[in-house]
């Protein structure tokens, strides 16, 4: 004869497992999805590659809603000389970081699969610094530190540039 009690105490066990299992999977799944979602962080000491991108423990980087020269990139002073804007660019973005730890809150990926970021260095927006001291252009969240640099003529404002992405367009166009 079939024991039906034996039956209903062995599906609800087999009920309470199959929860638990999904609440440690869910749990677990949390640490191992790749990160690039709104909302996660990446703490670290952190590596300038160039004015907008940085590296930390293996992760790459781009600071989210600005655009500095690139590491080649050349501009004009006020009296009209080149300079190595790009390189000026890093190293202000090497000087933020400093040896110290930085918080950055993620924002999403790009195309070439880096975080897109906002980071803190303490106190200090990193992302807003860069375009406030005249080192990188606002994609709209820095307006208004874009324009302060610009009436100071602060950084890259200083004289004569191309905007980056036209600089990164003209150079791919070339070498195709």
């Amino acid at each position: 004869m079939f024991d039906w009690r034996a039956l209903r105490r062995w599906s609800a066990r087999a009920s309470w497992m199959t929860t638990g299992l999904f609440i440690v999977l869910a749990v677990i799944s949390l640490f191992i999805l790749p990160q690039g979602k709104d909302g996660g962080e990446v703490v670290g000491h952190a590596r300038a590659g160039d004015g907008d991108s940085l590296e930390i423990a293996g992760r790459r980087l781009r600071l989210h809603g600005i655009d500095a020269p690139e590491l080649d990139q050349t501009c004009r002073d006020e009296a009209g000389r080149p300079y190595p804007c790009g390189r000026v660019a890093r190293d202000r973005l090497r000087n933020l970081v400093g040896g110290g730890e930085i918080t950055c809150a993620v924002n999403g990926t790009d195309r070439f699969e880096r975080l897109l970021v906002a980071c803190r260095s303490g106190e200090v927006d990193i992302n807003a610094r860069m375009v406030a001291d005249g080192w990188a252009i606002s994609y709209g969240a820095y307006s208004d530190e874009e324009a302060e640099a610009r009436r100071a003529g602060r950084g890259i404002w200083q004289g004569e540039f191309e905007r980056p992405r036209d600089w990164r367009d003209a150079r791919h166009n070339t070498a195709r």
